[in-house]
């Protein structure tokens, strides 16, 4: 799968079949977060990888979505920002938060190239899931990571492509507002 094709077939899934998927693959994806941008080259990063049915209900229920508790694999994406407010004061905080947006990113991408399925769950009490991993105070759980093999169904990628954005309405040139490049270009993806 090249670049390309794996940013454009990214898509948020959450219906798993029963299958477990290869625990290889998910580390394989991890391993792809190495490689996103630092502040300083200071890593603040770290992953767990729950397999504990015991656990992963115990995530379920402090994300209070139930698809969560339907993966065979979740993945949790921790940082501590630490060290980069020790370096850069209180933009250290949003240094942190760049970071673990760029990682993150990177192991979506990965783990569909490996063609696992997965969506970013922001939404859940951040507390419970501290206690159930036994993640130290002071950390940041940025996100929740259900993993499984996708249940196909007719029409997901209409659904995928539906649900983007065009670039024309995400791109201004020279200013704030101005839709059109020097010379005139109407700009659209056909374009590039």
């Amino acid at each position: 799968m090249d670049l390309k094709e794996a940013i454009e077939g990214r898509a948020s899934v959450r219906r798993y079949s029963n299958k477990k998927p290869d625990w290889r693959k998910i580390l394989r994806a991890i391993d792809a977060v190495r490689f996103a941008p630092s502040a300083g080259g200071k890593f603040v990063m770290k992953f767990i990888l729950v397999s504990d049915e015991k656990k992963i209900a115990e995530i379920a229920a402090a994300t209070q979505q139930d698809f969560v508790g339907t993966a065979k694999y979740i993945v949790v994406a921790v940082s501590d920002d630490s060290k980069l407010v020790q370096s850069y004061n209180e933009g250290g905080v949003r240094f942190a938060a760049q970071q673990a947006g760029a990682a993150i990113e990177n192991f979506l991408l990965a783990l569909t190239e490996e063609k696992l399925a997965t969506t970013w769950v922001g939404h859940f009490y951040a507390e419970q899931i501290q206690r159930a991993l036994d993640i130290p105070d002071g950390l940041i759980i940025e996100a929740v990571f259900p993993i499984g093999i996708e249940t196909q169904f007719a029409g997901r990628n209409s659904l995928v492509a539906g649900r983007k954005v065009k670039l024309e309405n995400i791109i201004y040139f020279e200013k704030w507002g101005a839709k059109e490049m020097k010379p005139s270009v109407k700009m659209s993806r056909e374009v590039i």
